[in-house]
Formats: C-alpha cells, sequence, structure tokens
C-alpha cells in the first residue's frame, strides 16, 4: 500500500442527472429557471428585510439569515450543475471537489441551526407573547445567529479533513451532480471506519439533536394552544408556525430518509432525486412558503419600492 499512499486522482467526474439526451435541453431551461427564481427570491426577502424598519425584528432576522443561507446552499452546487449539462468534460479538480463539499456541509448546517432558531422563536412568541420583546432581544437574537454561523465550522471542516486523507486511486466518477461525501465515501481506496462513524455520531448530533428541539418547541406550544383553545389561538397558531413547520418538513424529511435512513436497495436515482429536493427545490420554495405571501412582506414591498418611486420622481 505504500505506493498507493497518495491521492492519485487529480479530478474526478461528475455524472450528474440521469436525463436522456433528447431532453438535456429542456431540463437545463427547467434548473436553470429554478436556480434564477431562487436567487432573486431570496435577494428581494434580504432587500426588503434590510430596507424596511418595520422587519427589523428578531423572526426577520432569523429569516434573513435564512435566506442567505439558502442562496449560497443553492449557489454551492447549481452553476456546476448547469455548466456540467452545456459541456462535454464534466470535471472538477481534487481541491475544487472538497471546497464544494465543504460549503456544501457548511450551508446545510447553518440553515438546520437556524430553523432552530426560528422554531425557538416561534414558542416564545406564542407561549410568551407578554414577555416576547424583553426575552426575544436584539442581544439574545445576534447571539443566536453567531452561534449558528460558528457551530456549523467545526463539523463542516472536521468532515472536509477526514476526507482530505482518504486516498483515491483509480476510479474517479462520481455518481452524482455534486461532490457528495457519501459518494466519495465509496470511491476511497483508504479504510473509511473513522470518517463513518464520525458520520454517524456527529451528523446524528446535528441532524437528529436540532429537529428533537424543534419537535419539543412544537410540542411545547401545541400544549400551550390546548391549555386554552379557541379558534382564534389556533389561528393564529397556524398563521405564525405554518410556514415554518413546511420547511422543517421538506429539509428534514429528505435528509433524514437519504443520510440516517439507509437501505440497501438505495438507489444512485433515488438518491439523486432526494437531494435535488434539499439542494434546488427547497431553498426555491422558501421565499414563497415564507414570506412573499406573508402580509408583513406585502406591506414591506409596497413601502420600500412606494418610496424609491417617490425618490425618482423627486
Amino acid at each position: 500500500m505504500t505506493g498507493r499512499n497518495q491521492n492519485v486522482v487529480s479530478e474526478f467526474l461528475l455524472l450528474g442527472l440521469p436525463i436522456e439526451s433528447e431532453h438535456q435541453n429542456l431540463f437545463y431551461v427547467l434548473f436553470l429557471a429554478m436556480y434564477v427564481t431562487t436567487i432573486l427570491g431570496n435577494l428581494l426577502i434580504i432587500i426588503l428585510i434590510c430596507l424596511d424598519p418595520y422587519l427589523h425584528t428578531p423572526m426577520y432576522l432569523f429569516l434573513s439569515n435564512l435566506s442567505f443561507s439558502d442562496l449560497c446552499f443553492s449557489s454551492v452546487t447549481m452553476p456546476k450543475l448547469l455548466q456540467d449539462m452545456q459541456s462535454q468534460d464534466p470535471s472538477i479538480s481534487y481541491a475544487g471537489c472538497l471546497t464544494q463539499m465543504y460549503f456544501f456541509l457548511f450551508f446545510a448546517d447553518l440553515e438546520d441551526f437556524l430553523l432552530v432558531a426560528m422554531a425557538y422563536d416561534r414558542y416564545v412568541a406564542i407561549c410568551f407573547p407578554l414577555h416576547y420583546t424583553t426575552i426575544m432581544g436584539p442581544r439574545l437574537c445576534s447571539f443566536l445567529v453567531v452561534l449558528s454561523w460558528v457551530l456549523t465550522t467545526v463539523p463542516a471542516m472536521l468532515y472536509t479533513l477526514l476526507m482530505a486523507r482518504l486516498c483515491f486511486c483509480a476510479d474517479n466518477v462520481i455518481p452524482h451532480f455534486f461532490c457528495d461525501m457519501s459518494a466519495l465515501l465509496k470511491l476511497s481506496c483508504s479504510d473509511t471506519r473513522v470518517n463513518e462513524l464520525v458520520i454517524f455520531v456527529v451528523g446524528g448530533l446535528i441532524i437528529v439533536l436540532p429537529f428533537l428541539l424543534i419537535i419539543m418547541s412544537y410540542a411545547r406550544i401545541i400544549f400551550s394552544i390546548l391549555k386554552v383553545p379557541s379558534v382564534r389561538g389556533i389561528c393564529k397558531a397556524f398563521s405564525t408556525c405554518g410556514s415554518h413547520l413546511t420547511v422543517v418538513s421538506l429539509f428534514y424529511g429528505t435528509i433524514i430518509g437519504l443520510y440516517l435512513c439507509p437501505s440497501a436497495n438505495n438507489s444512485t436515482v433515488k438518491e439523486t432525486v432526494m437531494a435535488m429536493m434539499y439542494t434546488v427545490v427547497t431553498p426555491m420554495l422558501n421565499p414563497f412558503i415564507y414570506s412573499l405571501r406573508n402580509r408583513d412582506m406585502k406591506g414591506a414591498l409596497g413601502r420600500v419600492f412606494c418610496k424609491k418611486k417617490f425618490h425618482f420622481f423627486l
């Protein structure tokens, strides 16, 4: 093995999506439209929250960070996918592959922690409405955002460093549209037991623990509503939490099904489709689910653009 203890592979080939050649251009236009929608939708949310002082609240602080995370998360994989769909050389360098994997894990974990912070914000808003502004003060909100960014750095860096120590000797074809961690482990000719153990333990904590915290928050919310049941209270809770629950279901459902519940008959097509759900579809839907149908966001849209229009005429 001494002759093989080197990263012989200098680049990888991404097989991309299992699409027939005659449908390639159609899917290229579809994915390009989805990516542009993701960028414009999330950028619009960030701009509105920054410009409108009425949206300078804890919920929209978390939402602006979530939109930025979605924007970056989609940008880690989509430009390369679109390029490869129009290129005859779908290669990516060894360093580029590890870099893509790092940022993919970083923004996936960031969204994970931000969803927990948003669940806590909804819990305080419904269970302690009179003390909401006191509890969710600027200091706590800033702390939760900074903590989310800091916590994501450690596991993403750990996974990347552990992957960098592996050897890739002959096979360099990745049956995926990005440098997926599990796909890279299958290509390695080194002992991957340490990597798999760290993924199972740390990945389980990063995915399962935040998910349980979100479940606990909503259990407390439901318990609080049932103590004094009323149609108004139920409608308020649903309008406050419905969007968050939808995004949580989309994000955690696909990730848990793909990474924490693997099966022996999991096909490459199934893994690719599930990966498309949380890398492409969810970041695109989040602006619509969360904000663009929200009354506050519609009001901000009117105020910001009317103000700009007024200044333009002046």
